[in-house]
């Protein structure tokens, strides 16, 4: 699903135009982001919950010549899958 297929979804399930189900998925999505960039955790009981790991620098090998290169470390989001969200999921 892409976005404009679930801009449809949310559309049709909220009974909402399809401009103002694209301004609530953008006005989530810039929320979440902006949560997860202070190092906030967003928690969405029963679907799952968003939160920032830090990864560690290491070493890896380029595929094509072998050579051994540095990666820097980061920070990833990560999505957190709740009890209600894998019990669907697994039906």
């Amino acid at each position: 699903m892409n976005k404009a297929e679930l801009v449809a979804a949310i559309a049709s399930e909220a009974k909402l135009t399809k401009v103002d189900a694209t301004k609530a998925l953008d006005a989530f999505v810039n929320a979440t982001s902006k949560s997860l960039k202070k190092g906030d955790r967003v928690a969405l009981v029963g679907f799952g919950s968003f939160s920032v790991t830090k990864r560690a620098a290491r070493t890896g090998r380029n595929p094509q010549t072998g050579k051994a290169i540095k990666i820097a470390a980061k920070k990833v989001a990560k999505f957190k899958a709740g009890a209600e969200l894998s019990k669907t999921v697994n039906k």
